[in-house]
């Protein structure tokens, strides 16, 4: 098997020679050897840094990339991919959904001028209040700022 430098596999990887050193110091890919300090590397790296893209480009973190590749060499075990591939599917629905709420309540405000949270008895989904989003102010703190930024729009001696 023929050995290639971090710069060789870097681009035939089209990374940088630091995401290797990064991911090799995450435990993601094995310590290379080294001949006279410098790291070689043999073919299955390749093979490993493209299962970290793939899983990286598919939304998998850092830590989901790890549980996957966890004490093998080659490809991870298949029933260990389905598992962690159909957790992330289910998470990648939820958030699907909960683009379609959001693109929803949108889309219902563009037909008015001054949109209004509450109309006609209906009230925003109760589910509205969990989901994460802009930092929610309290009523006195709205008002304040509200009088702030007018005073700040009057002339000088009218303050």
């Amino acid at each position: 098997m023929a050995e290639m430098s971090i710069g060789e596999v870097a681009r035939k990887m089209g990374l940088r020679s630091s995401a290797i050193r990064y991911y090799e110091k995450l435990g993601l890919i094995p310590k290379a050897p080294r001949l006279s300090g410098r790291r070689r590397y043999d073919e299955r790296v390749l093979e490993r840094l493209a299962m970290v893209r793939f899983a990286k480009h598919v939304g998998f973190s850092i830590a989901e990339i790890k549980v996957l590749l966890r004490g093998v060499d080659g490809r991870p075990p298949p029933e260990r991919w389905r598992k962690l591939a159909a957790e992330k599917v289910a998470q990648v629905d939820a958030f699907v959904m909960q683009a379609r709420t959001i693109r929803q309540l949108l889309s219902e405000t563009l037909d008015f001028q001054c949109p209004k949270l509450v109309e006609r008895g209906r009230a925003l989904p109760a589910a509205i209040g969990r989901q994460p989003g802009p930092r929610r102010l309290s009523a006195h703190a709205t008002a304040s700022d509200s009088r702030r930024r007018r005073r700040a729009l009057l002339p000088t001696g009218r303050r």
